[in-house]
Order: C-alpha cells, then sequence, then structure tokens
C-alpha cells in the first residue's frame, strides 16, 4: 500500500518544487535568522579612541576570577585518555562571569554599556576539539543562587545553556554557522548560531560561534513537553556519541543491546535534576520499541512499518544534508533524536567542524555515501520508500538551498559580513597554518582564502557527483539484497 503513495507524492513534488523555487528570496515561515543578512557589516568609522577592540560583531567577555577552566583531557601512561579535568572543588564546570555587548547602530566595544551581565557557569567542551589550542567551552547562565537562568542573547530566543565554538581545524570559520543556517531553511528545527568575538580573562580569544544547545526549556524553540508529574511522561532528547558524566543520563537501548549500535546513548533533555529511574526507564523503554520495530521483519509492512515511530521527512533531511557535506560524525556521533509527548521521533543537525572535505578519514572522499551503514539508517535505506523520498527531496533542494548558486553566494556574503574579524582571529591563531591536521598533509589549506576556495571545490564535485550517482543508494533497497528482511 506505501509503494501507491510514491505516485501521489511525485505529483504533489512538482508543486513543492515551483514554491522552493522561490524559497530562497522570500521570507521563511519559520523565521530563520541569519546574523549577516539581518546585522550590519564591518564599518569604517567609529569615533572610539583605537585603543581597545572595536569590531561591528557582538563581544562575548568571560572573567573565570583565576581560576582555571577544567574539561582538560587527563591522559594514562600509555597515552590513553581516562577523564578531564575539574575545578578546585572537584565540578565539571567552574564559576565565571559573564557579560555580552552588542550594540544595534554602533561597533562594539569591552567598554560599552553590556547588554547582559550575569554570572554562569564554563568548562571546555567538545571531543577532537578539546585537544586544540583554541579551545570550545560550554558556557551556563546561572543566577545567585547557582540555578540557571534563561537569557535571549544576540537576538536569539533565552537559553541557559550554550556553547562557543571556536573555529580552529575549520580554517574557513564558517562550516557551522553556515550548515546550521541552511539546515534551519530545511529542516523544522535546527540550533541558533550567531558569530561573536571573546575575550577570556582579559586576553583575545579570536572569532567564536556562539551556539544554542539541543536542550529543551520554556523559551526554546525546541519546545519540548516538561516532565509530567506524576507521570512518566515527558519531552526528551538522546544523543548518540561518547556518553554523559552523569550516570542516571546514560541508557542501553535495543541497538546497543543487539550490537548494532557501539557507541553510547544518553538523554539531553531533560536535564538530570528532573530525571527519576522511572522516567529513565520509561525513555529507554520508548527508544527500543522504536528500534525493535526498525530492525523487525515487519518495519516496512503497513500495521507496524518504522513510519508510525518518526518523522520520515526529517530523517530523509537530516540523511541529504550530512551526505552532502560528508558530515560523516552523523549517524554515530553528535547524532540527536528528539520526540515529544505523543509525537513522532525528529532528527536535528550538530557539528560540521569536519565537513566538505576537513575529515581526517578516507570516508571524506567526494564518490562516496556513508550514512546508510550507520544505525537507524542500515534499515530505513532498505526501504525503496525511504530511499524514493531521498531522491526526490534532494532534487527539490538542488534547486534551492543546495544550489551551488545559493551556496556560493552565501559564502561570498558570510565572509563579506566578517571582514575584519576574520584577520584579528588568524593575529592569534594564524600559526595553524602551518600544522597538517589532517591526513593527507596536502589536503591543509596554508590560507584563509584558501580554505573558503576548498569548501567551493567540494560544494562543486560533491553536488555534480550526487546528481548523477545518488541512485545507487537505490541498491541498498534491492529485494536480492534483502530477502532476509522482506517477505
Amino acid at each position: 500500500m506505501k509503494y501507491k503513495i510514491i505516485g501521489l507524492a511525485a505529483a504533489a513534488a512538482i508543486v513543492i518544487v515551483a514554491f522552493l523555487c522561490s524559497a530562497v528570496s522570500i521570507e521563511n515561515p519559520n523565521r530563520r535568522i541569519h546574523q549577516h543578512l539581518e546585522s550590519r557589516g564591518p564599518k569604517n568609522t567609529c569615533t572610539c579612541s583605537g585603543n581597545e577592540l572595536c569590531t561591528h560583531l557582538p563581544l562575548i567577555i568571560i572573567d573565570t576570577d583565576g581560576k582555571t577552566i577544567p574539561g582538560e583531557p587527563i591522559k594514562d601512561e600509555n597515552n590513553q585518555e581516562i577523564g578531564f579535568t575539574v575545578d578546585e572543588n572537584g565540578e565539571e564546570m567552574t564559576t565565571s562571569f559573564i557579560t555580552v555587548i552588542d550594540n544595534k547602530n554602533k561597533n562594539n566595544h569591552p567598554s560599552d554599556t553590556p547588554d547582559l551581565t550575569t554570572s554562569g557557569l564554563i568548562r571546555i567542551r567538545g571531543n577532537s576539539s578539546r585537544y586544540f589550542d583554541k579551545k570550545g567551552y560550554l558556557v551556563r547562565f546561572t543566577k545567585n543562587d547557582g540555578s540557571y537562568q534563561d537569557y535571549p542573547v544576540m537576538g536569539m530566543d533565552a537559553h541557559y545553556e550554550w556553547a562557543l565554538h571556536g573555529p580552529f581545524l575549520d580554517k574557513s570559520l564558517i562550516r557551522n554557522y553556515m550548515w546550521y543556517n541552511i539546515a534551519g531553511e530545511i529542516m523544522e528545527y535546527a540550533p541558533n548560531v550567531r558569530f561573536c568575538e571573546v575575550i577570556l580573562n582579559d586576553t583575545y580569544q579570536g572569532l567564536y560561534v556562539l551556539t544554542e544547545t539541543i536542550t529543551s526549556g520554556k523559551n526554546s524553540r525546541l519546545n519540548l513537553t516538561e516532565p509530567m508529574e506524576g507521570t512518566n511522561k515527558t519531552g526528551y532528547v538522546i544523543r548518540l556519541d561518547r556518553g554523559s558524566s552523569t550516570p542516571i543520563k546514560n541508557i542501553e537501548t535495543f541497538t546497543q543491546y543487539a550490537y548494532r549500535n557501539f557507541q553510547k546513548v544518553d538523554i539531553k533533555y531533560p536535564r538530570s535534576g528532573d530525571l527519576t529511574p522511572q522516567l529513565v526507564e520509561s525513555i529507554t523503554r520508548e527508544v527500543s520499541d522504536f528500534e525493535k520495530a526498525l530492525y523487525s521483519y515487519d518495519y516496512d509492512t503497513d500495521d507496524y512499518g518504522y513510519w508510525h515511530n518518526i518523522d520520515t521527512d526529517s530523517f530523509v533531511d537530516y540523511f541529504i544534508i550530512n551526505e552532502f557535506t560528508s558530515n560523516y560524525d552523523a549517524g554515530w556521533l553528535s547524532t540527536y533524536m528528539y520526540k515529544d509527548v505523543g509525537g513522532r521521533y525528529k532528527m536535528v543537525i550538530w557539528d560540521f567542524n569536519s565537513a566538505c572535505e576537513n575529515y581526517n578519514y578516507v570516508i571524506q572522499e567526494k564518490q562516496h555515501l556513508e550514512l546508510q551503514h550507520n544505525i537507524w539508517y542500515y534499515m530505513l535505506t532498505k526501504d525503496e520508500y525511504f530511499n524514493q523520498k531521498v531522491l526526490r527531496r534532494y532534487e527539490e533542494l538542488r534547486k534551492t538551498y543546495l544550489s551551488e548558486e545559493y551556496l556560493n553566494q552565501y559564502i561570498d556574503d558570510v565572509i563579506a559580513y566578517l571582514g575584519p574579524a576574520i584577520d584579528r582571529n588568524f593575529s592569534v591563531w594564524g600559526y595553524s597554518f602551518a600544522d597538517d591536521m589532517i591526513d593527507p598533509p596536502e589536503r591543509n589549506p596554508k590560507s584563509h582564502e584558501e580554505a573558503v576556495n576548498q569548501i567551493r571545490s567540494y560544494i562543486h564535485e560533491r553536488g555534480k557527483w550526487m546528481d548523477e550517482n545518488l541512485e545507487i543508494l537505490l541498491q541498498y533497497s534491492h529485494e536480492s539484497k534483502n530477502k532476509k528482511f522482506n517477505h
């Protein structure tokens, strides 16, 4: 029965394509804010004395009162990571004072009247990026009593927790900003992002991307139902990665038990303070029930098909975005899925630091598909209906948000917006161009211009190859390959 839907969907696609062709130039109903389009660019004239930092970008100033920020990797005698440093009180995060300066009609300076001053918590964040000289940070806004406090920042909705991504491996500086925003146009939800410059303990740290973390709350755009008192019902976010340092957050779902997934799964929302053993058990069971159905012989039947559990369009868009960018952490690391009470599972993108030919493995090659090997997509791509949806959706997006014209213009506009902030960043971190951080060595750009052109070249070659070869995805759903799954 489901295959009858394909014909109807194909007809509907003609109408959808016509709409999407104009979508690039009209306001998206979800009102995705692209900072470089909404804010003014570099301003050549300023009345300041020139004795302090003067920037058109927002400023974040963090002071830890001399305390060392925890989160540095700790290694054993065999050079194996065994944990991370903590603060003087044994805590994963240390206290700090955070100032945000974001003038709307003039340049920003450290001495300006701040838009936000708050106490907060901070630690080093990331996996491989913890080892970079330019650190990324997790910050949480707090009240005087130490409880979390939501604040709107730089035009983004109020939230208490933010990631400060410091591009270092990404010499273009733009990957996360660019792809989060484009994903936000394509998918129902993608984290908000804003460029800013950071001063930490009186030292200029360069260009950062302030990023909304994938957690929920009353003021979050990912407005999931909070835990219902007296029940085991809640909206929730789970993550496939290396697990949480908070034991109650770590869960073992069916795919781990059945050796279909060798990564850890943890609950990102609700927060640990709102989790009970009963609520954790309920979430674990619900995720496992979905996975059991997906990996069963009934995965593609009308009565028990996987589409009863997931928002298929969300999984399709996630597949396309991460394949187009060769973002191959997706599906086994930094992989987020969320579900509201009574709703279906949806995917959300995260971390494009290694995307677009910035990955350190052979699978970065442009002539390649990878996600069909990873966890849930291993089964989804066994279904021709799913693969056909991928093919049709990809064709639509290549006329709009994934067109080479749109992407190149996007790059041009972002680089123009950043202006002198690029040189300021590399006045601190420019030595990284001398380091061969990815293999083989010839893939490492030696200037910012070369790094940007690397993305342009990648987009051209990857798009051309996918246009001509994406239909090979159908081999994974061919009857001859899936006899043991299909009746």
